[in-house]
């Protein structure tokens, strides 16, 4: 199979498709037919050599952790999904190396979900890290109906992701973003803020007496303000800086596969109460790029590789 490999760790110029032996299928594993390949901040990372300190790195190796596609194999164990089914994964291994930048995948039955007919498979195969990493900081912060939510970063991939999801369960959202993506925030359903200094005066302007919660995905600053962005009793959860997110009395969101909540956030996509927002598109060929374009951190939606 063709594949997105590389040799050595460095910018994303290191990457080169090339032929590679097909994936064993282990007993417990299905084998899917890429369609699609969501590309997250955490794939140019995991290139750069950053994330060595967390998971064992084999090189060579294939990055991505999104997919979709049919599968076309299965191992002897696999009871709830068939040859020919449509499925998205969150395809997190415990060793970085086999990842979903190819032609073949194999993914453990722990990850899959089945993808409904009325879900593209471009969409199904950007959702997942994405997805639940937002459904899993709503969880982790108990984000209800009648909750003020303040989204940072809300135009990116998991903000965009977050606020969708939070105004299904009937919260308000505020989110944070540049003012050129304001309409794109209001699109989502979110109240649009401009970032950075001042922050603290707009939130209080907008939500008098503090918000009920704070999704925080860029840390820093951000982070740092959330003690005076929040109503008594808030609570606040981060997928960066989780010593700083502990000593706030928050929630670290480390995003986890879960096929039952992938496969549920699948059918909200298909009764059109999440949107997948494409924001590029790339060939295999050109995964190089792909990395690019997440590197910049300017991204509205998701960038996805379509095979």
């Amino acid at each position: 199979m063709r594949a997105a490999v590389i040799h050595e760790f460095g910018e994303p110029t290191v990457v080169r498709v090339e032929d590679v032996d097909d994936p064993l299928v282990g007993p417990d594993y299905v084998l899917i037919k890429v369609a699609a390949a969501g590309v997250n901040p955490v794939d140019w990372k995991m290139v750069a050599g950053y994330l060595q300190g967390a998971f064992p790195h084999h090189l060579p190796l294939i990055p991505g952790w999104d997919v979709s596609g049919e599968v076309v194999g299965v191992g002897p164990a696999v009871t709830h999904v068939a040859v020919g089914d449509r499925v998205s994964a969150y395809a997190r291994k415990d060793h970085v190396q086999n990842g979903t930048f190819a032609e073949l995948v194999a993914v453990h039955i722990r990850a899959v979900a089945k993808v409904p007919d009325d879900v593209d498979l471009v969409d199904a195969g950007a959702l997942p890290l994405a997805g639940l990493t937002a459904a899993q900081l709503l969880d982790a912060t108990e984000v209800a109906a009648g909750d003020t939510v303040l989204v940072h970063a809300a135009a990116g991939g998991v903000g965009s992701f977050a606020t969708q999801l939070a105004v299904a369960r009937g919260a308000r959202v505020l989110g944070t973003g540049s003012t050129a993506g304001h309409d794109y925030l209001r699109g989502l359903g979110a109240e649009p803020l401009e970032y950075g200094e001042g922050l603290t005066a707009r939130v209080e302007e907008l939500c008098p007496g503090g918000v009920d919660v704070v999704v925080d995905l860029i840390g820093g600053d951000a982070l740092a303000a959330t003690p005076d962005l929040l109503a008594p009793n808030g609570r606040v959860g981060s997928i960066v800086e989780a010593d700083t997110v502990h000593e706030l009395g928050g929630r670290y969101v480390f995003v986890r596969p879960d096929a039952g909540m992938l496969g549920e956030l699948l059918q909200q996509v298909g009764r059109g109460e999440v949107k997948v927002h494409i924001a590029e598109r790339f060939g295999l060929d050109q995964a190089a790029e792909a990395l690019a374009a997440t590197k910049t951190g300017h991204v509205r939606g998701k960038v996805v590789l379509t095979l």
